[in-house]
């Protein structure tokens, strides 16, 4: 018996099991009805208005509704979604045994100690049917499951079968008079509507029950004197087939299985016994040491049983219905109704291959439990529970795919598990003596091994190595060295899935999953509340897993979730993309279509493949709080902003973020005063002016703006301020702002109008304000304060700020990796460039043109003209060439000469040596002044050449890292290092990397600079910005792993824009080849371009080639333009022309080197198409392609390193060194 479920309860006298979900009802004797989660093991809700014990209790089908009946006389029906007795039925005279609804009709069934049946429909609440004719207590009553006929057990020593077919033509409504007119009769003169149809007479004592058999003219009766009998019907009798002995007390209860040909009974002995149908002997029997049992209940839908008994309840399953399956390759072998059967996953097509031997004992659950499969020997191992755990050796002839009618001969053995250790050889576990036996296909032992542990079960864990199973802990043991190779503390383990590479391995447990690596070294451990069933690994290294309710997933780092609710329990086989292929419990191989977008985008975060989470943002459905909480809690909130619609959140976490920008467009559409005052104190963090202003006033935060004006040195609105204030008539604010504005002449004003003359008058004289000291003076008469003598008054007033416009450097926020690519949306930038900027890319294109083309040469705008002035920053600082003289190390300190009276100290080591000898970073080599290592770091890691666009960040970075001091005249100059990151706390002795000038905030800038010049169109600004971050970056430092991925994404991102514009500048040097003009222009659109850019360079290339009468190449840029959805209407109109007149004649005047359904690179030098498959070299440093006779050429693209040198790659942070 495979206990599921147990209660410790008063004792049970009925159960139900509902269809649907995992609940199940049980009776107790004290009156109260309980209601379980059988799945979770969790009491829902508890009924008790009954008076004295339930007896019967039953759900409907289909409804939210149960029925009870109780020794109070009472029938109650319930809503258990309302949690309360809806009536109750009132009729019965004594104690009522069992209620029962009927599948299809609104009735219910009722025994009674009353003699009676009675038959009530609950939808008219009334009885419709009074059954007599037991004359004793009627112990049970039940509907046919498909018949109009309800069976009756009773203490009379009979079971009755009574027809009910005429109540059944009476619901269904009378067609005529005639026949309403003879009901009316019956009505008045005792019903026939349930007449007894047979009854059945055999058993000595009071028959406790009887039930009918789902599917066949059978009836199982249980009685007091302890037999179970079997009885048979037709159409005119019934009659007695057998009986089935072995009980020691009275039968209680006896049921047919709906799913096994099996009798199942239970008993005032303390027992249950399962019975075979069929043959009607003994299969096994279950016994408890105290508790006499009482009910029996049948799932209608499942393998599964429920006992009551004196002091509870179980739920159980007579045999185990997972499958015994092994997946090698691209099939998997499992074992269904007694057959060997394999399944092609590629194919999905199914093959039954050999019988397996049927076991030679009647008792229940041994079935094949697992398969071990070899491949190459086509060998299969099926293991059983027979005699105690044994095996049989399967070979499977290789023409017998197909026939599978073939009995094979198999070679047994006894042991407790047999799985393959190798090609051909299998592994058996004895367990009596802990011993291993080596055996070979021809069931030869060659090897017998002590375990290293207690052992109750063995898995494969590849050639030669065996994962063996105690209680408490799982070891890898290797066979032929007989050592241990790992080893990890679990829970019991019932499976072990190993990933495709046999990297990992997963430990199922009853309620938990421990992942763990090859050599049981401890990854991370999920608990579940409902029990694991299986799972298997997917190709990018996740865990999926299902229970009993539920397909889930487990990422390496321990996070999990749920892909999709089962409706029954299935076992994961294999899994291959979106597809999980499971066996169900019918042994039927399922395909299940999953969707992996949420597992995928949180493996893509964990590790850091940050273009994949971009495009998964920008093209999936990846919404919900659960998602924008994993974000958060990952710390992502930046990307979380992508998902969220609700604006209270995005506003969190924009704020979060440091996304001001995004915080203000928030802000604005909530409109709340603390909105807007926790915006006023970020912006005031990031030093950004403008919004700290707007904030304030959104807040009518007079003060704070007062003081806002003043440290930004904004007079003009300092002076607003002071006339709102007194129009508000806020005289201290008044006084403040007068004060702040250093206005004498105000503020005595203020003074007087309050009524503080003394101090108007001390104020005037003071300053020089004679007319007005003296007009004060008279008003005041004798009360004149006087003045000291002898002071000299200067006028105060706050100091010059040092920084009057625009925002101050306060805080850089880092600008997240993902934030360039996910602005598409709502970028405002962008889009202005997008309108701006189309001018300067190329000439409009007039299609009414087409007639009269000539492949003349095509002037475009280029940008040596003016394009509107831009008057913000434009990012990026433009480091001049400091022409120091090569030599012009800064001056050592010279050593003092000894003398026989004072011994200087021995020198210590310069700090720029120490920075050298603890460093493998070039930046840092160059910051200590040590070029010559710094070159050879640079040589090389990126495979670097030409340094002389370096020269001047090598001098600007040790410039930037040390400060001389001057002592006094004649000494000469002393240098000081500065530290990264020093602070006060610390220690003296030890020494800190150097302050770089260079650092990665810069270079956001730079880009954004060149962005911004490239939708402009002056492409010679856009190509020394991009150059400029290209040669700076060999020269950085981050701290964490995450900013190195961001620093190497920077470069790729870089390295397009320089080789598309180098090539569109090529272009328009070329006036007289109008072939190679369209070439370039083309390949241009095939650089990894930001969206903006790219619809651009796709209206370039279209004009382009539709000027000269390449029709079809042009419709092929216009179809790529309409798919980004331009937001510019007149590009998408220009391109749906083209694409019209180009439908009309689809030929290309011209033959181009370019294929755009062939994917190509292009080489950096030459500029022409590398397709696929094609040799090439690439830059080590920008990764950029070559062709192979570019090999030992310096890079076109970075100008720095030489195509093809070896380099071991870029070191930006000392996180990549520990």
């Amino acid at each position: 018996m495979l206990t599921k479920f147990e209660t410790k309860s008063n004792r049970v006298k009925g159960l139900s099991f509902h269809s649907k979900r995992p609940w199940i009802l049980a009776s107790l004797h004290s009156g109260v009805i309980q209601l379980w989660d059988y799945r979770m093991g969790t009491l829902i809700d508890r009924f008790d208005e009954h008076d004295g014990p339930v007896r019967g209790v039953h759900f409907h089908k289909s409804q939210p509704l149960f029925v009870s009946g109780g020794d109070d006389y009472k029938i109650k029906v319930w809503n258990y979604k309302l949690h309360r007795c809806l009536f109750t039925l009132l009729g019965h005279l004594d104690y009522i045994r069992t209620v029962q609804f009927h599948h299809e009709y609104p009735w219910i069934v009722s025994a009674s100690d009353d003699q009676t049946i009675r038959i009530w429909n609950w939808q008219s609440r009334t009885c419709i049917s009074v059954l007599t004719g037991h004359n004793h207590y009627v112990m049970c009553a039940s509907f046919h499951p498909k018949e109009d006929l309800v069976v009756s057990a009773s203490l009379d020593q009979t079971v009755r079968v009574w027809d009910i077919g005429a109540l059944r033509k009476k619901t269904v409504s009378p067609a005529d008079d005639i026949l309403r007119l003879s009901q009316m009769n019956t009505d008045f003169f005792g019903g026939v509507d349930a007449v007894v149809k047979y009854v059945l007479e055999g058993h000595d004592r009071g028959v406790n029950w009887a039930s009918f058999h789902p599917t066949l003219p059978l009836i199982v009766s249980g009685a007091d004197d302890r037999q179970v009998k079997i009885w048979r019907m037709n159409d005119t009798k019934a009659w007695e087939v057998d009986t089935l002995r072995g009980h020691m007390n009275n039968v209680s209860c006896v049921l047919f299985h709906a799913r096994q040909d099996i009798i199942v009974s239970n008993s005032e002995d303390k027992s249950i016994r399962v019975w075979d149908a069929t043959k009607r002997t003994g299969l096994q029997t279950f016994r408890r040491e105290h508790d006499r049992f009482w009910i029996l209940a049948a799932h209608p839908e499942m393998n599964l049983l429920a006992a009551g008994h004196d002091s509870g309840m179980i739920v159980f399953k007579l045999e185990r219905e997972r499958p015994a399956f092994s997946v090698s390759g691209d099939s998997v072998f499992y074992v269904k109704d007694r057959f060997l059967r394999v399944f092609e996953y590629s194919t999905q097509k199914d093959t039954q291959l050999i019988p397996i031997r049927r076991p030679g004992s009647s008792s229940l659950n041994q079935g094949p439990r697992t398969l071990s499969y070899s491949p190459t020997e086509n060998a299969v191992l099926v293991c059983s529970d027979t005699d105690g755990g044994s095996y049989e050796l399967y070979v499977i002839p290789r023409d017998s795919y197909g026939r599978g009618d073939m009995v094979q001969e198999s070679k047994r053995g006894v042991g407790a598990a047999a799985v393959f250790v190798a090609r051909n050889r299998f592994a058996v576990l004895e367990k009596s003596s802990n011993h291993v036996l080596v055996k070979n296909l021809k069931n030869e032992i060659l090897k017998k091994s002590l375990l290293p542990i207690a052992t109750d079960a063995i898995f494969y864990a590849g050639t030669g190595n065996l994962l063996c199973r105690a209680e408490d802990r799982v070891v890898i043991f290797d066979l032929q060295q007989r050592v241990v190779l790992g080893d990890l503390q679990t829970s019991f383990v019932r499976y072990a899935v190993w990933s495709q590479d046999m990297e990992s391995v997963a430990l199922l447990s009853k309620h938990s999953i421990v992942i763990a690596d090859k050599k049981l070294v401890h990854r991370c451990t999920l608990h579940e509340t409902i029990r694991v069933k299986s799972g298997a690994w997917d190709d990018n290294g996740v865990f999926i897993y299902t229970t009993l309710t539920h397909i889930k997933y487990c990422l390496p780092n321990g996070d999990s979730g749920i892909i999709k609710t089962l409706d029954v329990p299935v076992y994961v086989t294999k899994i291959y993309g979106n597809t999980i292929f499971c066996l169900d419990r019918d042994g039927k191989n399922r395909p299940i279509i999953i969707d992996s977008t949420e597992y995928i985008f949180k493996l893509s975060l964990l590790r850091k493949r940050y273009d994949q989470v971009m495009s998964m943002i920008k093209n999936s459905e990846l919404c919900g709080q659960a998602m924008i909480a994993y974000l958060q809690q990952k710390g992502f909130p930046q990307v979380a902003l992508y998902f969220v619609k609700d604006e209270r959140t995005r506003f969190n976490l924009a704020l979060e973020s440091g996304n001001i920008e995004k915080a203000l467009e928030s802000a604005k559409k909530i409109d709340e005063k603390d909105y807007w005052y926790r915006l006023g104190v970020e912006a005031l963090r990031q030093g950004n002016a403008g919004i700290v202003e707007y904030a304030y006033q959104k807040t009518k935060n007079f003060e704070r703006l007062s003081f806002h004006y003043l440290i930004t040195g904004n007079l003009e609105k300092l002076s607003k301020m002071m006339k709102i204030a007194e129009v508000k008539n806020d005289v201290m604010g008044q006084f403040h702002d007068a004060l702040y504005l250093g206005d004498v002449r105000e503020r005595v004003k203020i003074l007087e109008n309050a009524g503080h003359l003394p101090l108007a008058y001390i104020t005037a004289a003071i300053h020089g304000l004679h007319d007005i000291a003296e007009r004060l003076a008279a008003d005041l008469g004798d009360n004149v304060p006087s003045v000291p003598a002898g002071k000299k008054a200067s006028l105060l007033i706050p100091p010059s700020p040092v920084l009057c416009a625009g925002d101050w450097p306060l805080l850089m926020v880092s600008k997240g990796i993902f934030e360039g690519g996910l602005d598409d949306t709502g970028r405002g930038e962008t889009e202005d460039y997008e309108e701006a900027a189309d001018a300067d890319w190329g000439e409009a294109l007039d299609i009414g043109e087409v007639d009269n083309l000539q492949n003349g040469d095509i002037s475009l705008v280029l940008e040596d003209e003016v394009v509107h002035e831009e008057n913000d920053e434009e990012g990026g600082w433009d480091l001049e060439d400091l022409d120091l003289p090569p030599d012009a190390e800064t001056p050592k300190t010279a050593a003092i000469g000894r003398s026989g009276v004072f011994v200087a100290p021995t020198p210590g080591m310069p700090v720029s040596q120490i920075w050298v000898q603890k460093s493998s970073l070039a930046a840092e080599h160059a910051a200590a002044g040590n070029f010559e290592t710094a070159m050879r770091l640079l040589s090389r890691q990126l495979g670097i050449r030409n340094f002389t666009p370096l020269k001047s960040q090598f001098i600007d970075l040790h410039l930037g890292s040390h400060s001389y001091l001057r002592a006094f005249t004649s000494a000469p100059l002393i240098s000081v290092a500065v530290e990264r990151g020093w602070n006060e706390s610390a220690s003296p002795n030890v020494r800190s990397p150097p302050a770089l000038v260079f650092n990665f905030s810069q270079l956001e800038e730079k880009l954004k600079a060149g962005y911004k010049a490239t939708t402009a169109g002056k492409f010679s600004e856009a190509l020394r910005q991009f150059l400029s971050i290209l040669h700076t970056i060999p020269l950085i430092v981050v701290e964490t792993r995450r900013e190195v991925d961001e620093v190497k994404e920077l470069i790729i991102i870089v390295k397009e824009y320089v080789l598309g514009l180098q090539m569109e500048l090529k272009r328009r040097e070329l006036k007289d080849n109008p072939v190679r003009q369209q070439v370039l222009a083309a390949y241009f659109t095939h650089c990894n371009l930001q969206l903006p850019h790219l619809r651009l360079a796709l209206l370039n290339a279209m004009t382009v080639c539709f000027k000269a009468q390449n029709l079809s190449t042009a419709a092929n840029f216009a179809r790529r333009l309409l798919e980004t959805n331009p937001s510019n209407e007149n590009q998408a109109r220009t391109a749906r022309q083209v694409l019209q007149a180009a439908e009309k004649n689809m030929k290309d005047a011209t033959q181009l080197n370019y294929d755009f359904r062939n994917p190509f690179v292009v080489c950096g030098a030459t500029y022409v198409p590398i397709y696929r498959g094609q040799k090439d070299i690439t830059c080590p440093y920008c990764s950029t392609h070559f062709v192979p006779s570019q090999q030992g050429q310096l890079c076109t693209v970075c100008e720095l390193a030489g195509i093809g040198a070896d380099a071991s790659g870029l070191l930006c942070s000392p996180s990549q060194i520990r």
